[in-house]
């Protein structure tokens, strides 16, 4: 079945690199009209050189106050991908107080804010809509020197099944992606020495990592009517790891 999503308004966030990048470029390869926010205007304007049709904002999203401003340029929106994130990877007696913030602001209470703003037009129009959060695999195990990480993200498992209950009754669906390693530019920096990487791979039955096309796939399902009775749900994109 070919998904369409004619005359849609989509907004995506982290749009300027990595599995956003790419989801943007899918979007409209699908019909959507999509709105890119970044916090990062020159990759926003790099990208939009490549996607003509395509509205960018740039806005770092750990400003509740500057977020609410940019949404309000943004206007009315149909589906939402709240993909950006940030990781701060050290022990737990290393974590700083800032850092603690930073993750949460992003990682969390950006998630909140938009969602709060979507799901408030949807409900002024009187149209269903769909909300597609990107979490992890570390939101439902516990993983090495990522202790913040895993806290952020299993917040956001929980936002998103609050949410879903709430406003199922409105045709409002919030469901989550939780990837496992993704090689995106930098994942595959990140992951490239062998003595790292293969730890985590002895955890992944399938035995390999994930590619930026399997996540952008599965948010695409989920954005689209062939998910119509999916909410409150996380889909893993993770070959397997935390069926082990």
């Amino acid at each position: 079945m070919e998904i369409n999503f004619n005359g849609k308004r989509t907004l995506v966030t982290g749009a300027s690199q990595g599995i956003g990048r790419e989801l943007v470029k899918k979007l409209v390869a699908c019909g959507a009209k999509v709105v890119a926010v970044a916090r990062n205007k020159e990759l926003l304007e790099k990208l939009q050189k490549e996607v003509p049709s395509i509205e960018i904002f740039a806005a770092d999203l750990a400003d509740w106050k500057r977020t609410e401003e940019v949404l309000t340029q943004i206007g009315d929106i149909d589906l939402l991908v709240n993909n950006a994130a940030l990781a701060i990877l050290a022990p737990l007696t290393e974590a700083k107080e800032e850092d603690v913030n930073r993750i949460f602001a992003i990682n969390v209470k950006a998630v909140i804010n938009i969602s709060k703003y979507v799901v408030t037009n949807l409900l002024a129009r009187k149209v269903p809509g769909t909300i597609v959060n990107i979490s992890s695999q570390a939101s439902v195990v516990g993983l090495n020197n990522h202790t913040l990480y895993c806290a952020s993200k299993g917040a956001v498992d929980a936002f998103t099944r609050a949410a879903a209950q709430e406003y199922g009754k409105y045709g409002i669906r919030f469901n989550n992606v939780n990837p496992t390693v993704i090689l995106t530019d930098m994942g595959r920096l990140g992951w490239s020495d062998p003595k790292i990487a293969a730890p985590m791979l002895e955890k992944i039955p399938l035995r390999r990592f994930g590619e930026v096309d399997e996540v952008v796939n599965a948010i695409i399902f989920l954005l689209s009517d062939m998910s119509s009775m999916t909410t409150g749900s996380n889909l893993y994109v993770d070959g397997g790891f935390v069926a082990v």
